[in-house]
């Protein structure tokens, strides 16, 4: 099992959080400039840290080099996704 969900990234935030939804996209800020895939690799980190799976479970599919990402992520379906998102923070 596996899902694809689209984000709206907005990078060089304070910290790396989970904020809405952006139309039908997530969005999320990352506390990394969008420089040399730093941003890419925070937002890799926190997504897995955020859902509670491996780094490699999480993989960028396209939108490398822009704002609007489309990441896959094994192991776990859309709606859970959502729900772990939206779970008060325990990262700061």
């Amino acid at each position: 099992m596996s899902c694809r969900v689209r984000l709206r990234v907005v990078p060089n935030a304070k910290r790396s959080e989970f904020v809405g939804r952006h139309g039908d996209a997530l969005k999320v800020k990352i506390a990394a400039p969008a420089l040399e895939g730093r941003a890419n690799g925070e937002l890799i980190e926190f997504l897995s840290e955020a859902l509670g799976v491996g780094r490699r479970e999480v993989t960028l599919v396209s939108g490398e080099k822009s704002r609007d990402k489309l990441v896959e992520i094994a192991g776990l379906d859309a709606e859970e996704v959502v729900s772990r998102l939206e779970r008060p923070a325990s990262r700061g």
